[in-house]
């Protein structure tokens, strides 16, 4: 390979998958100085992307998308892309099925059409970045490349997992740490000096393939198993007579305590798929995951829990009408993948509730059609319970003394902890949420 000083002028990096991860790294080695091609299925995002639009929203609203560079170019054929290239990184989603299976489509495509459309006269590198369970990168692109014509001496693969926090200020692309994975140490150190190039936190060779595969995984897989214990703190305290946040902020005293904070469950595109992955492995290999299989259990039973919460206090106060503030999965952002607050209000709808939901984020064209999406706050009507379901801080920061006038019962559920009990209650809210006494 060339020598790294020299890459800026000589090497072509093709990224595959234009999405939340691709696009911002498509954007970062051409701000570094490579030629880039990104290739995305969607002719509505190269589309946009050609017009100097951003197809993303959220944290990635800031990009800035080059329209008037000789080494920019971005379409939806993979033969004008994959033989121009030296280095290929796919970041194509990896969702899970209906019955929580690893879905490795995306990746599947995307490895037959790039090894299709190889260029068999030079060397080529492909990284997989998207979150697979140990063995995937060798399976899917190693199989495809024996059964291919190519001298497989050619080609190398490795493998770098995305570790992009959207919405998290010094969590993207140009400031996380990154780990890389390659059988070939000598190439494996090459690119993990490449990716230090997009990133300050640098990135570090670890070794074989498999080993940054597996890292990817417990990383979100350990988040899930923690989310899930202050959750389950969250049902248990109370009935001992304790506030959850009370008991936390107590032992987040202690230097190596991991401190979280229970909410009505967890979304996105990471910590509620990634788990599966590393169950449906574990089951391959005759194992049983249990910490996983419990955690996600907990985890993804927090909207029914919410619910029937909800549906006692409002037995109580014989009122059925719901206003929910937040709709995404996270705060300050409008993306609603595997968000909780969808199963939340189905579960809430079901019983004839009446539900009323307002994001800052999110237009009430994206929510289901079971509740009342509001743009505006002036368009709030009466109602029973207000629920926080998103911490915005757009939501966090309204005139709460204002909408008190609106509440007939003035019971605020905090969802996400995420109010200050006292001044809500100084106002005239009666104080109510998860792990409350």
């Amino acid at each position: 390979m060339k020598n790294i000083k020299k890459m800026n002028k000589d090497e072509t990096i093709a990224v595959v998958g234009l999405g939340y991860v691709g696009l911002p790294t498509m954007i970062a080695f051409h701000e570094s100085g490579f030629k880039v091609i990104g290739v995305d299925i969607s002719e509505e995002v190269i589309s946009n992307l050609k017009k100097g639009i951003n197809p993303l929203i959220d944290s990635t609203d800031k990009l800035k998308i080059p329209t008037n560079s000789d080494n920019w170019k971005v379409t939806t054929e993979y033969e004008e892309a994959i033989p121009h290239s030296d280095i290929i990184i796919i970041t194509v989603p990896t969702p899970v099925n209906e019955d929580k299976s690893p879905n490795l489509d995306f990746v599947n495509m995307a490895s037959k059409q790039i090894i299709k459309n190889l260029n068999y006269s030079k060397d080529t590198i492909i990284i997989l970045e998207s979150t697979v369970y140990p063995g995937v990168t060798r399976e899917i692109i190693g199989k495809e490349l024996i059964h291919s014509d190519i001298d497989n001496d050619k080609v190398e693969i490795a493998y770098c997992p995305e570790r992009v926090s959207p919405g998290d200020i010094g969590k993207g692309i140009s400031n996380i740490a990154r780990v890389l994975g390659c059988d070939s140490k000598k190439k494996g150190i090459y690119l993990a000096e490449l990716y230090s190039l997009i990133t300050t936190e640098g990135c570090k060779y670890v070794g074989k393939i498999e080993i940054a595969e597996a890292a990817k995984l417990i990383e979100n897989v350990q988040r899930d198993i923690d989310i899930a214990f202050t959750n389950e703190l969250a049902r248990i305290l109370p009935k001992m007579g304790l506030d959850v946040e009370e008991v936390l902020d107590a032992a987040s005293t202690k230097w190596n305590f991991h401190r979280h904070t229970p909410g009505i469950g967890v979304g996105g595109h990471c910590i509620p798929v990634d788990p599966y992955y590393y169950i449906s492995i574990s089951e391959k290999l005759g194992e049983n995951a249990k910490m996983s299989i419990a955690a996600r259990e907990v985890n993804t039973s927090m909207p029914d829990y919410v619910a029937n919460s909800v549906k006692d206090i409002l037995n109580n106060i014989q009122g059925n009408d719901i206003f929910i503030l937040g709709y995404s999965y996270k705060p300050e952002l409008g993306d609603i993948r595997e968000t909780p607050v969808q199963e939340l209000v189905k579960k809430l709808t079901e019983g004839g509730n009446k539900v009323t939901v307002w994001d800052p984020y999110v237009s009430p064209e994206k929510m289901p059609k079971e509740v009342r999406g509001i743009e505006s706050l002036s368009e709030i009507k009466l109602f029973d319970v207000a629920i926080l379901a998103t911490a915005h801080k757009k939501c966090i920061d309204i005139d709460w003394a204002d909408l008190l006038n609106k509440s007939r019962s003035k019971i605020i559920y905090d969802g996400r902890r995420a109010l200050k009990k006292e001044k809500m209650e100084l106002l005239g809210w009666q104080y109510m949420g998860i792990g409350i006494e």
